[in-house]
């Protein structure tokens, strides 16, 4: 191969390289939280969490759940769940679809599954409260405002 045929295939590999992006592996990340809320036709829940991933990355979160359907019911629930693989604990951030069926009386629980994308959570929980019925709405994950210190 002449000097000029090396640069040509350095030029191209540099390129396809360029094009090609950077490589992420995929990381795991879990959601411990805490929801309190009410409902009466519509549903609201709020709360806080921390996300905690296998490459290190921890963050603290807000969370809402919002939506409405047959409901009625006054609960608090902690729980942890599991996140789909991603590349940066940013990826979570946002509103997640949900669908849910939820019963309890004194003690209340909830499983789901909500998605957003190619991300999806997969979680649990239990607390008490009174709840009954069918809901459908969204979960906003944000990361949690920092508090500012005045002096």
């Amino acid at each position: 191969m002449t000097t000029r045929g090396i640069h040509r295939s350095l030029l191209l590999g540099a390129c396809l390289l360029l094009v090609a992006g950077p490589v992420h592996a995929a990381t795991s990340c879990d959601l411990s939280f805490h929801l309190t809320g009410w409902s009466a036709f519509y549903k609201t829940m709020n709360g806080w969490g921390r996300i905690t991933c296998d490459n290190g990355q921890v963050r603290s979160v807000a969370l809402r759940m919002k939506g409405g359907g047959v409901t009625v019911g006054r609960s608090e629930v902690s729980g942890r769940g599991d996140f789909s693989p991603v590349a940066d604990i940013r990826e979570v951030y946002g509103d997640y679809a949900n669908a849910e069926a939820h019963a309890g009386i004194v003690r209340s629980s909830t499983a789901q599954v909500v998605t957003k994308g190619t991300v999806s959570l997969a979680f649990a929980g239990k607390g008490r409260g009174i709840d009954l019925g069918i809901a459908f709405g969204r979960l906003t994950i944000a990361p949690a405002a920092t508090r500012r210190r005045h002096h």
